[in-house]
């Protein structure tokens, strides 16, 4: 009954540390696909449509793939989904830059890239922190572990215009996918003991999502999730294509998503501070509240 409770845990600060760079690495590229949007369709003769169509399919992808890579996280260990994730992660990658037509590209952007995000990003990064956390610091390391992923976006966004910049949008593409392949060591440092007799105890799938569904705060949160993605893709996707129709450099736009990054380093690390003092809807009301009011200016 108790074993879990009893199972060795990481150091908390080990698991910060990879879990960190892992979403900062992941998260960071993912933020900065917008600023391919014109160089591709340009070189390719494509509408906007099909980059934005094979985006949509790597967001659908990324969020129906969470549960089953939360499901093999449990089941195999964090360390091996973050591995093969990686792996296709960079595959996605170096597949985006070789793709000549939109059923190719949205095969690689879109689906093995969205697939590759789910295991190894918040899905599986987060049950690995929780279980390393002591309780009355848990939501201050989830807080932390998602400000990486902000911090993530206003490290690499600029990165990237960079890249494609200097080396052509193609061969920028080939170095992320390079750079993808940090995530397999750094997933050594999320390897967990064997849980053994805690793993077999645990509660069926069918039974944890009809446990979830029935509470209206967890459809509540799936509805908020599902408006925040639809925010940020929005603006991640298309914001610097319209800034440049508008007459602005590349470089106002990598800023511009940069600094959104940079901000929400402030404000996550402050939401998982309060989230120990406070109810959490409360702040995720005024979170939402704000984001709509900022976004209608």
């Amino acid at each position: 009954m108790n074993s879990a409770h009893t199972q060795p845990r990481l150091s908390m600060s080990q698991v910060l540390l990879c879990g960190g760079l892992i979403v900062t690495l992941s998260m960071g590229i993912r933020h900065g696909f917008g600023l391919w949007l014109q160089p591709m369709t340009m070189a390719h003769g494509w509408s906007r449509e099909t980059f934005s169509f094979a985006m949509a399919v790597q967001n659908l992808a990324f969020g129906l793939a969470g549960p089953l890579a939360g499901l093999c996280a449990d089941k195999y260990g964090a360390f091996r989904v973050l591995v093969v994730s990686g792996a296709l992660y960079a595959a996605g990658l170096v597949g985006m830059a070789l793709a000549t037509t939109g059923a190719g590209f949205t095969g690689t952007a879109g689906l093995m890239i969205g697939l590759a995000q789910s295991g190894c990003t918040y899905a599986v990064i987060f049950g690995v922190v929780a279980r390393n956390s002591p309780p009355e610091k848990r939501a201050w390391a989830m807080g932390m572990a998602a400000a990486a992923g902000s911090f993530g976006q206003f490290l690499m966004v600029p990165v990237e215009n960079w890249l494609i910049g200097s080396l052509g949008w193609q061969s920028a593409l080939f170095v992320l996918g390079c750079l993808t392949l940090a995530i397999m060591p750094l997933a050594w440092g999320l390897k967990e003991p064997s849980r053994g007799a805690a793993q077999a105890s645990q509660q069926s799938v069918g039974g944890a999502l009809r446990e979830a569904f029935a509470y209206p705060s967890f459809r509540l949160l799936m509805a908020g999730y599902f408006v925040c993605g639809f925010q940020l893709a929005f603006i991640g996707v298309h914001m610097p294509s319209y800034l440049r129709d508008k007459g602005l450099s590349p470089q106002v736009a990598s800023y511009a998503l940069a600094l959104i990054g940079l901000f929400n380093v402030f404000g996550t690390y402050a939401a998982g501070v309060l989230g120990q003092k406070m109810q959490k809807k409360y702040i995720l009301v005024f979170i939402y509240l704000s984001r709509a009011v900022a976004i209608s200016l």
